[in-house]
């Protein structure tokens, strides 16, 4: 059967639930198969739609998942509406407890220093029998480190990749064809939440789809990124796809 796909400003996403890509996930890693999963909100589709090298590295990926309420607002309003939100950090932590179950290893790569050994002693904690390969800060030369090299010996199935957009799939994109195996996933400011120096939304906020007015109330400097939301609106508004 053929899968189903929604165009949101010409950034093609997979209409899936979250059983549905957790599921497809778990069977390619089991199956020893290299996926680039993509976790989009707004911004990314925006920052895709001015920037063409990065429209070409967010196309390389296998899936590409709705991570931000604006993606399920702007489906509907082309009358094909995506099945529901699927939030990185939630679909992280689902891996994560996959992983310790089944054994899997896992790569952190991102965030400063003290937050990524933060996130990988947490994930320790919560995640007994998952495997810690290996992490690396998000302070490195982008042409020359051999970060690449260390995961490729490796040889993790999870790996998180939290540098922000663009820089998380550039990296990804930039990379992809020197690795046989594993799940490369973008995730934001994912460690941050992860190692507990940042709080996420209370549970009604998410429920309500307010987490991204939390974020602004907690973080103000984040109004300018905020301003992409209305604009992507009104970019969809106008949007026809062709087919």
């Amino acid at each position: 059967m053929k899968e189903n796909k929604v165009n949101i400003l010409n950034v093609m996403f997979n209409s899936v639930n979250r059983e549905n890509i957790l599921n497809i996930l778990t069977k390619r890693i089991e199956d020893n198969m290299k996926t680039f999963l993509v976790t989009a909100n707004p911004e990314i589709v925006m920052q895709a739609n001015q920037d063409h090298e990065y429209m070409k590295n967010i196309q390389q990926a296998d899936y590409v998942i709705a991570d931000g309420i604006g993606i399920i607002i702007g489906s509907k309003i082309i009358g094909d509406p995506l099945p529901e939100r699927i939030p990185g950090f939630e679909l992280m932590q689902e891996l994560l407890k996959k992983g310790s179950d089944s054994h899997w290893s896992a790569y952190f790569l991102g965030a400063k220093q003290e937050v990524v050994e933060k996130a990988v002693e947490n994930s320790k904690q919560q995640y007994p029998n998952l495997k810690i390969a290996g992490f690396h800060n998000g302070f490195f030369d982008w042409d020359s480190n051999q970060i690449q090299e260390e995961i490729k010996q490796l040889k993790p199935d999870l790996i998180f990749v939290a540098l922000g957009l663009p820089r998380q799939e550039n990296f990804i994109a930039k990379n992809l064809a020197q690795f046989d195996h594993g799940l490369f996933i973008g995730v934001g400011g994912s460690f941050d939440v992860l190692a507990g120096t940042v709080k996420r939304a209370p549970i009604i906020w998410q429920k309500l789809n307010l987490e991204w007015l939390y974020r602004l109330m907690k973080q103000p400097s984040r109004w300018r990124r905020m301003l992409v939301l209305p604009l992507f609106l009104m970019r969809m508004l106008q949007f026809k796809p062709k087919g």
